[in-house]
């Protein structure tokens, strides 16, 4: 609604009524520019759904990992606790990105992993523990890793 509308239909209830009425309220040019961005907000929400909805298929296209490798953080593992093992993926962009239990299937030859952590208990005899992990998206990417276990307790 433009400004000297309302002006008129202002003047135009003053006519009808055939009297001044000074309850009647004049419009104001804030009243217009706060009716007038509700409006706009209105139109702006509409616009930005209608977009999201549009291109959500296009910016949320889900990364095909090209390739997946172990980047560990170290050369052991220790007995009676929990060991990280940090496998990470290339994207076709080349991008690195790291890679959790939602990515990956890990299996051991000893230990338990909890998501990305391998549990190994303090009675463990073996030298080493051989892990592999196989990407869910495209189970063929496997890599097999071997990892010695500490000997040496540390206090």
């Amino acid at each position: 609604m433009r400004p000297k509308w309302v002006i008129l239909d202002f003047f135009e209830r003053i006519l009808i009524n055939r009297k001044f009425d000074l309850s009647l309220e004049m419009p104001t040019y804030n009243r217009f520019l706060t009716d007038a961005t509700k409006g706009m907000k209105f139109l702006f929400s509409v616009i930005s759904i209608f977009l999201s909805l549009l291109l959500s298929p296009i910016i949320c296209k889900s990364q095909k990992i090209d390739s997946i490798y172990f980047n560990l953080y170290t050369d052991s593992l220790k007995k009676g606790s929990y060991n990280y093992i940090n496998v990470e993926g290339q994207t076709e962009t080349r991008k690195i990105i790291p890679l959790d239990s939602t990515n990956l299937i890990f299996e051991a030859s000893s230990g338990r992993f909890y998501g990305n952590s391998l549990w190994l208990s303090r009675e463990t005899k073996l030298e080493k523990v051989v892990i592999k992990v196989s990407l869910r998206q495209n189970p063929s990417f496997v890599l097999t890793r071997a990892i010695y276990i500490k000997k040496k307790e540390e206090d």
